[in-house]
């Protein structure tokens, strides 16, 4: 049996830099790579972790729409803070996204993450029948 593999981009400039996929499909599975806030004045999310977990959520569900698939074909979330103490508030935006799908999930902090405006980064596998 033949694995089919589909590598889905966002676009990003930094995908041909560091030779990655927004999402790679192989079958029914579904790998997100971690994503992050894009992070301007004009968008508000500079230092406010709530607003930057919508916005990860949202480029999330975007990649999963591409490759056919969606919100609620994630059977697992990873959560990567920079200040734990934050988790109430970041758990609060992936309950508004995530409460009746209840993936299995994990949140970590971690020292920093690539930028150091970016406070959570999320990663996520999904099962997709179709």
């Amino acid at each position: 049996m033949t694995n089919k593999r589909i590598n889905i981009s966002s676009g990003s400039p930094y995908e041909e830099i560091a030779g990655y996929s927004r999402a790679v499909r192989i079958d029914n599975h579904i790998y997100v790579s971690g994503t992050t806030a894009t992070i301007t004045e004009e968008n508000g999310n500079v230092k406010d972790p709530y607003l930057q977990t919508v916005q990860c959520i949202d480029k999330i569900k975007l990649a999963l729409t591409k490759a056919g698939a969606s919100l609620s074909d994630v059977v697992r979330i990873r959560i990567f803070v920079v200040n734990i103490d934050d988790w109430e508030i970041i758990s609060k935006a992936l309950n508004e996204s995530f409460g009746d799908i209840r993936p299995a999930a994990t949140m970590v902090e971690v020292n920093r993450l690539i930028s150091n405006e970016l406070l959570v980064e999320i990663e996520v596998d999904a099962y997709c029948k179709n």
